[in-house]
């Protein structure tokens, strides 16, 4: 099966089968009937892309109550460290986190399910980023977490000063202010 679970329940490495010949490769990325084998049943309503360059961390991003989001995420180009946080309120592994180097060499994805922040940063020179949701975006539920935060202690495997946020993620509130 190409589904590995994780130390936090829910989150779930999908690595798809790869056929290489020499012209190139192929793989199915996403088919409806092997994720709910897998135990994914998120019906996909909405589908991004981001381009970032080497540095940039986006997150840790998360919406709240009916607009949550799951997310199936994967890198198309370059690599970048995916990063989970556990925000569910009764979850035994509240407040750890997960994080996962997704590349276009490698062509795992994560599924992270509602009840998570969710963040990433670009570790080669560029890349581009997809991601499902199964909510469509909504601005007035978004929330998120400062990516420094000392409690979560996140490894961002990087010189701290070599990350590049935007205003709005530099300004966010540390772990213990998060909205449920």
């Amino acid at each position: 099966m190409p589904f590995h679970t994780t130390p936090i329940e829910g989150l779930i490495v999908f690595e798809p089968q790869i056929w290489k010949d020499d012209r190139g490769y192929f793989f199915e990325s996403y088919n409806q009937k092997t994720f709910e084998a897998g135990g994914i049943d998120a019906v996909f309503v909405q589908d991004n892309q981001a381009f970032s360059t080497y540095g940039v961390l986006r997150g840790l991003h998360y919406q709240v109550g009916a607009a949550a989001q799951a997310k199936l995420v994967r890198v198309i180009e370059g690599e970048v460290l995916d990063v989970a946080v556990d925000l569910r309120p009764h979850s035994k592994t509240y407040g750890e986190w997960y994080s996962i180097r997704l590349s276009a060499a490698n062509a795992k994805q994560l599924f992270v399910p509602r009840g998570f922040a969710h963040g990433y940063l670009v570790l080669s020179e560029t890349a581009i980023f997809c991601y499902k949701c199964d909510n469509l975006y909504n601005k007035q539920t978004e929330g998120g977490l400062n990516y420094n935060d000392k409690y979560l202690n996140i490894n961002w495997e990087i010189p701290l000063e070599d990350i590049l946020l935007s205003p709005k993620d530099k300004d966010y509130p540390h772990f213990g202010h998060h909205k449920n």
